[in-house]
């Protein structure tokens, strides 16, 4: 059968993951190959101290991602989509979205790169001796209770972005294990919130005058594959507004990025792991079962992977925005000599050219924070670019500067798991950032002293992440004993992907850039502290 005729017969599965600069569809087959795509790109607003995006615009990105995958079908086929075998949806994980009892929103969308949590997040990590990492969506809830927030008083759902469009989409209050990993500590052995920590939590609760429970507000927990619910007519609506699709189809459990980034590199095994690098960037590495940490860290988060392993999760907030700001200068330049260039070649040249500069970037410096940090500790950011007077300020060293600091707070967060002694076997990449092939690939092996590889889904990511959930939902939970299992036996069966080992060289000089980048944390602190205009 054809690809048109398997998208005609709905033998397909949907992703669509709402990311922080793009929404992506990813439409598949039930082996995992790629049939369509569709994009909407939107950008965080900053508005009265929060950064947010407007529900009209969630909606409207929503419908905005759908028909351009839509019109990708048509074009490529000549097929209108009525039928989809499956569907998920995925997004940015942590943040704050809360609901009364009509559904109406009664708070704005807080998302994960909001740093106005450090008291709840000090408080809740002290009483549970566990670390609540301060864009968790129950540190969001507890410091809303905190500055005695108005809307708590008709409060009666609180949840993330994905489990906030799966509800409405389906009618159904759940998430996925990876997704509900970032809204309050799962107990593993259980797949449900801490009972123990729960109980702490709502006794904060009482104690500053409210009566509702945290557990009936939190979306209920699910493991991949498990009944999320079904597309219903006003789903249906809300999603193609040309009014084609049918309801009905199955819903896997809405994930975090993190989760589908896991799927994505074939990593929700023990000793495996995965570097998403976007707009943040963070490294996931699955423990062994009942694994736990010697001691707590606050840059180390423990969260789950789609299917309720351990995993070990060091995320920087800050990845390639600034980074992506430096490229648009360099377009600029070339628009403004009357050079024709092309985005994704001025990527590719820019980012190959890095590769000629010196290992330890000639001594050049960067601080790509345009938002907190919570690896190196900061509440605020300040997008730097430092470097010395004998510094060898070229346009190599310039970029791969830029390049290395993208991956720099998640190669400190990995420094600590090396120093817990957690084994990893191999390390995947993917997002935009591996995309030119063989540069930020090499780097991120030199930060990490690890072998990594990218397989050619790399680009793709989460979305396509997110439609193999939808798949395993539908065809792989009753054939295969576990996520493992399906994702190597059958979704990556014969796949390969491009592995580079450590360069030494490469090694020695991201050393000398950290032990740079370390030392200028006082300098970004200062300027944090001193510029606000």
């Amino acid at each position: 059968m054809g690809a048109g005729e398997q998208i005609a017969a709905g033998q397909t599965a949907l992703g669509i993951e709402f990311g922080s600069t793009r929404i992506k569809a990813v439409l598949i087959d039930l082996d995992g190959n790629v049939l369509g795509t569709g994009v909407y790109d939107w950008e965080n607003k900053l508005r009265d101290g929060i950064w947010t995006y407007s529900y009209e615009e969630i909606d409207r990105g929503l419908r905005g991602c759908y028909t351009s995958l839509r019109e990708n079908v048509r074009q490529k086929y000549g097929v209108v989509i009525r039928k989809l075998g499956a569907l998920g949806i995925s997004a940015m994980m942590h943040g704050y979205i809360a609901l009364d009892q009509e559904d109406h929103t009664i708070a704005p969308f807080q998302t994960w790169r909001n740093t106005n949590t450090q008291a709840a997040a000090d408080e809740m990590t002290e009483l549970f001796d566990f670390n609540i990492p301060l864009r968790w969506t129950s540190a969001h809830l507890y410091q809303c209770v905190l500055d005695h927030e108005k809307h708590l008083d008709k409060v009666d759902f609180v949840t993330t972005l994905a489990s906030y469009m799966h509800y409405r989409l389906t009618g159904r209050k759940v998430t996925g294990a990876g997704d509900a990993s970032g809204i309050f500590p799962i107990d593993t052995s259980k797949m449900d919130y801490d009972a123990h920590m729960m109980e702490l939590f709502d006794g904060l609760l009482q104690k500053h005058g409210y009566s509702f429970r945290a557990e009936d507000l939190f979306p209920k927990v699910l493991c991949a594959g498990e009944d999320a619910g079904t597309l219903t007519a006003e789903g249906a609506a809300l999603l193609d507004e040309s009014g084609n699709l049918e309801p009905g189809v199955p819903m896997a459990p809405p994930e975090g990025d993190a989760g589908t980034g896991m799927v994505s590199t074939n990593s929700v095994a023990p000793g495996t792991g995965n570097i998403s690098a976007g707009t943040s960037t963070f490294a996931m590495i699955v423990l062994e079962k009942g694994q736990t940490l010697k001691k707590l860290h606050r840059e180390i988060d423990m969260v789950t992977t789609p299917d309720g392993a351990p995993c070990a999760m060091s995320h920087a907030n800050n990845g390639t925005t600034d980074l992506n700001a430096w490229v648009g200068i360099f377009h600029e330049f070339c628009e403004l000599m009357g050079i024709q260039a092309d985005m994704g070649e001025l990527y590719q040249k820019l980012y190959t050219n890095s590769l000629k500069g010196d290992p330890d970037c000639g001594g050049l410096l960067a601080y790509g924070y345009y938002s907190g940090e919570n690896v190196t500790m900061l509440n605020e950011g300040r997008p730097l670019y430092v470097r010395m007077p004998d510094s060898r300020f070229n346009l190599a060293n310039l970029m791969r500067a830029n390049l290395y600091t993208s991956l720099a707070a998640v190669k400190l967060g990995m420094d600590i798991l090396k120093e817990e002694n957690v084994h990893i076997d191999r390390i995947t990449g993917h997002g935009g950032l591996f995309k030119t092939e063989g540069v930020a690939q090499k780097y991120l092996a030199a930060a990490i002293h690890v072998p990594v590889t990218v397989m050619k889904t790399a680009s793709e990511g989460g979305p396509w992440g997110m439609a193999v959930l939808a798949a395993y939902r539908i065809s792989g939970a009753n054939e295969y004993d576990s996520l493992g299992n399906y994702l190597s036996q059958k979704i990556f069966a014969g796949q390969e992907g491009i592995t580079i080992d450590p360069d030494p060289a490469d090694e020695a000089g991201y050393e000398t850039f950290a032990e740079h980048y370390r030392a200028g944390i006082a300098v970004e602190k200062a300027a944090i502290d001193h510029l606000s205009w």
